[in-house]
């Protein structure tokens, strides 16, 4: 059976939440909203007030981890204290997950490159989960969407390293690449089985840069927006975002598309399926 996705062309707070109606999946009890919170400097990321209608919609506490590299978010003290520069203190309940330790640890007996996964043991108290993420480029994984956001984005700051060095955090930048994608897959099948499958997703496809929102030194978005998806399966909805790159017809996608290519970026979605996270067979539901 094909899994759904929701697209509209219409990118604004209102309809983001709802896209979050469409999926008809209740989140129910307290529900932790993971997002990008953006590094300092960064210029791309989607601010607090474009998410406040769903996080409003369905309440919860936004939640975020820390980095393994030097910035403004690699301490839970900084990391803090740019949650408030960035506005998002202002408008919700925020945590850092990872803001003590020890962190908790998802076992993933399939895993294909690791057998666990490092996440803030924050997330231990939560029983379901929305993924909001900012679907862009990537310097390392060629692109980040949900599967990324599962993954490296709720890692702890050894977690990342973890997945990042594909099982030996010293090799943290120079592990096998291909593995390195694996890993990111593996991770979130562990998060996914953790929430049982509880867990919405929307991706956003606007300012579209090559780098992620966590450079803070990015490239400007090099592809015109495309719209806003939601379903609740990260492999679909991550595909769906790829296909419709290489369907449009702006020429700036060349650009995008190399850094997903060279970077073996849809190795992830691929690893992600035979992991079991999702399906890439999907349906693209239009929503006016």
């Amino acid at each position: 059976m094909k899994k759904t996705v929701y697209f509209t062309k219409d990118i604004s707070p209102e309809k983001v939440a709802a896209l979050f109606d469409s999926v008809g999946k209740d989140l129910k009890g307290r529900v932790a909203i993971k997002v990008h919170s953006g590094e300092k400097g960064n210029q791309n990321f989607l601010k607090p007030s474009f998410w406040k209608p769903v996080i409003d919609k369905v309440g919860g506490t936004v939640v975020e981890c820390n980095t393994a590299y030097e910035g403004e978010r690699d301490t839970a003290e900084k990391h803090k204290r740019l949650l408030t520069d960035h506005g998002w203190d202002a408008l919700y309940k925020t945590r850092i997950l990872d803001d003590s330790s020890p962190d908790t640890v998802l076992d993933i007996p399939g895993g294909k490159v690791i057998k666990k996964n490092y996440v803030g043991n924050g997330i231990n108290d939560y029983d379901s989960m929305l993924v909001l993420s900012h679907f862009k480029g990537h310097p390392m994984g060629g692109f980040g969407g949900a599967i990324k956001q599962l993954s490296i984005g709720l890692a702890s700051s050894f977690g990342k390293a973890y997945i990042h060095g594909a099982g030996v955090p010293e090799n943290i930048w120079t592990a096998d690449h291909d593995s390195f994608l694996e890993a990111m897959a593996d991770a979130a099948s562990s998060v996914v089985d953790f929430f049982d499958g509880n867990i919405v997703y929307i991706n956003v496809m606007k300012n579209m840069s090559v780098d992620c929102d966590c450079c803070a030194v990015a490239e400007d978005p090099c592809i015109a927006d495309i719209g806003m998806l939601a379903s609740d399966d990260p492999v679909a909805i991550d595909k769906a975002c790829i296909d419709l790159v290489y369907a449009c017809e702006d020429k700036g996608k060349a650009h995008f598309l190399e850094r997903v290519e060279s970077r073996n970026g849809t190795h992830t979605i691929d690893a992600a399926a035979d992991m079991g996270v999702g399906s890439k067979d999907y349906e693209l539901i239009i929503i006016d």
